[in-house]
This record gives C-alpha cells, sequence and structure tokens, in this order.
C-alpha cells in the first residue's frame, strides 16, 4: 500500500482524536468557568467559529507552501489549544478558555482537509476509495479520544478536566511524527490559472437545486450541533457522571462516520434527494427521541440517530450541490456553502446554550423540529418542480 497513504491515515486518526474530547470537555469546562450560564456553551462556539474562519486562509496558505507545512501549523495550534486550556482551568479564566478553543478550532478546521491530501497522494483511479478511508478512519479517533479523556480529565487533581486539555497537546505532539514523514507533491502555488463562472453568486445561489442543498446542508449540521454540543451538560444535570456521557459521545461519533464507507453507494443507486430527506428524517426522529425521556438509554439512542442523520443529510446534500453546479462555479460556491453551514453551526451551538441553561433539554430537542421541517418542504417543493435532472442549471454553451 502507498506509504504517504498510511502516513495521512495515521495522521488523520491521531490529530482527530481530540475532537471528540472537545465535544465532551467545551461544555463542562465551560459551565465551571463561564460567568453565567447562558455562555457555558461559549467556547464550543467560538471553535466552530475559528473553524470557519480559518478554512479559507489554512487553504491558501496550504497552496502556497504545500500540505505537510499546514498540517504540522494545525498540530501546533492543536497544541497551543490545550495548552491554553489546561491553564486556563488552572487559573478560572474564561476569557482563556474561550481563546484555547478558537485555536483548537482552526486546527480542527486544518485537519479537515486530510480527506483531500489522500486523494493526492494515490492514483487517479483510487482516489474515491482512499477519500471514503480516510474519512472513515475517523472511527479510530471516535473510539480513543473518549477513552483519553476518562483516563486523563482528572491527571491534575484538583483541577478538573485540565489533564484532558493536557492530552490533546501531548496527542498534537505524537500527531506530527506522520506528518513530518510525509512526502507530497510539490505545491503547484498560488499562480495557476483558475476559471472563474460567468454567472454572478448571487444568481447562482438562487437556483432552486442550488439553494435547496445549501439549505438542507446548513440544516443538517445545524440540528447535529444544536443537539451534540449540550449533551454532556445535560447528562451531568441528569445524574450521569462524565464517563457516561463519553461514552454517548463516542456512539455519537461512530454513528456520524461509520456510514461513509457505504453512503455514497446509495446516493448512487437512489439518489442524493431521497438520501437528504432519509437524514432529515433520522434527524427529526432523534429530536423526538430526546424530548421523549431523560434516561440513558434515550440519550445513547438520540445521539447514535443524530450522528446517522448527519451523515445522509450532510453527504446527501454536499453531492446535489455538486450536481447543480457547473464546473467553473463549484469552487466559488462550495465556499459559500461551507461558510454557511459552518455559521448556522455556531449559532446553533450557541441557541443550545441558552436553551439549556433558560429551559432545559427537552427544549433544545424541540428547537430540531422547525429546522428540520423547513428542509423537509424546500425538498418536496423540490421535487415537485424538477421534470428532469439538471433542469435548472445554465446551458454550458
Amino acid at each position: 500500500m502507498n506509504c504517504n497513504f498510511v502516513l495521512i491515515l495515521l495522521g488523520n486518526a491521531i490529530l482527530g482524536a481530540p475532537m471528540p474530547m472537545l465535544i465532551i470537555l467545551g461544555g463542562l469546562a465551560g459551565v465551571m468557568l463561564a460567568p453565567t450560564p447562558e455562555l457555558a456553551i461559549l467556547p464550543v462556539s467560538l471553535q466552530l467559529l475559528a473553524g470557519m474562519l480559518s478554512a479559507m486562509p489554512m487553504s491558501v496558505l496550504m497552496g502556497r507552501y504545500g500540505r505537510k507545512s499546514g498540517f504540522l501549523l494545525g498540530a501546533l495550534c492543536a497544541g497551543l489549544g490545550g495548552f491554553l486550556g489546561a491553564y486556563s482551568l488552572f487559573v478560572s479564566n474564561f476569557l482563556l478558555l474561550c481563546m484555547a478553543h478558537a485555536m483548537l478550532g482552526a486546527a480542527l478546521s486544518c485537519f479537515g482537509f486530510f480527506r483531500f491530501a489522500a486523494a493526492e497522494v494515490v492514483s487517479e483511479s483510487w482516489r474515491p476509495t482512499a477519500i471514503s478511508i480516510t474519512l472513515g478512519s475517523g472511527l479510530v479517533a471516535a473510539i480513543i479520544g473518549p477513552e483519553i479523556f476518562v483516563y486523563t480529565r482528572d491527571y491534575f487533581t484538583p483541577v478538573p478536566f485540565a489533564g484532558g486539555y493536557g492530552a490533546i497537546s501531548v496527542i498534537s505532539l505524537i500527531g506530527c511524527l506522520p506528518i513530518i514523514a510525509l512526502s507530497f507533491p510539490k505545491a503547484p502555488g498560488l499562480n495557476t490559472k483558475i476559471t472563474t463562472t460567468k454567472a454572478p453568486i448571487g444568481k447562482i445561489l438562487c437556483r432552486q437545486p442550488v439553494y435547496t442543498a445549501v439549505i438542507c446542508a446548513a440544516v443538517s449540521f445545524g440540528v447535529m450541533v444544536l443537539l451534540m454540543a449540550p449533551t454532556p451538560l445535560a447528562m451531568v444535570s441528569c445524574g450521569f457522571s462524565e464517563t457516561q456521557a463519553s461514552d454517548v459521545i463516542r456512539w455519537h461519533v461512530i454513528a456520524m462516520f461509520a456510514p461513509s464507507f457505504f453512503t455514497g453507494s446509495l446516493i448512487s443507486r437512489y439518489g442524493s434527494a431521497r438520501i437528504v430527506a432519509c437524514g432529515l428524517f433520522l434527524l427529526g426522529l432523534a429530536g423526538g427521541m430526546a424530548a421523549t425521556g431523560i434516561e440513558l438509554e434515550y440519550f445513547y439512542i438520540s445521539l447514535i440517530l443524530l450522528g446517522l442523520g448527519w451523515n445522509f443529510g450532510f453527504i446527501g446534500a454536499t453531492n446535489m450541490l455538486s450536481e447543480n453546479l457547473l464546473p467553473a462555479e463549484r469552487a466559488l460556491v462550495q465556499g459559500a456553502n461551507d461558510t454557511l453551514v459552518a455559521l448556522v453551526a455556531t449559532l446553533a451551538s450557541f441557541g443550545s446554550g441558552v436553551l439549556i441553561s433558560t429551559f432545559d433539554w427537552g427544549a433544545v430537542a424541540l428547537a430540531a423540529f422547525p429546522m428540520v421541517f423547513l428542509a423537509l418542504v424546500l425538498l418536496y417543493v423540490l421535487k415537485r418542480r424538477m421534470t428532469f435532472p439538471g433542469s435548472e442549471l445554465p446551458e454550458q454553451g
């Protein structure tokens, strides 16, 4: 097997481990240090916002200096963010905790480019498989991340959770090793001529299949964050332990990534719209299950359904968007799509913190339904109006 590809898988699995840890740490550490309960989820919200703002600069940096430099910079951000997070708990400083999560959000955004790196080190015929396997390697992070949290959270007793942030710094150092050994093709730089679209982006986004795909992607991600971000807080407030919350998050992340090995085949067989609709239905079901009860089994089932719904809804919407764009339109519109998705996720994260502190877990669960209903209505209208595939695409001549 391609040595570079194996190193990328190792780097992705190791450096991806902090992601499920931060789902747990962000809310629990936030509620300890936040000046008001409404701000407990703010570190997670800033983490998502930083990921949104850093994605484009990180992509430009990798284009100029190469993937290796970009990944090493991401690992450095993660290491410093972990150190700052631990220090913020020692000195009980909420602002430093927010800064730590912002740095960690930038790092996670950087690690999202591993799937593109995998496509660059394998043959063209093997690229779809390489991308799928790289995304699937997130399962390793889903399994080991919560375990690391459980074993390290009390390492700096009596300061709770500081050990978890310290472990992120150590993971980042270890993750640098496979990256240093990588040998990427030389970066082409930024002087390559890029073909631009003739149509303005506003006109493209007004095409019904395009804005339907964008909204479905944003809803899928937003609902996932809305329910996921406050789950550790909700479980602890219901009397469950951090270990139990960690295990629920572990199975949620597994459900997010495990279907990636066959979601593409399902889309090819049944079409993007049907898979998106299935994902939205699962997201609604997750909200309904969360609103039903606060027993441990309801948290497990709800978060697993949430992960599955995100996978089908987000990947299906991403494919739907690509199907309804001309090649010259894709870079610009997909960038706008990712920005909107991250913005909705950030708002959902902050909103979930306000809802759970002002009301309760049930209110958070019920807030998912209007978003899912909107996306399903758009899908239904699109199906009624589209008489044949690509009918709203502009002519390429």
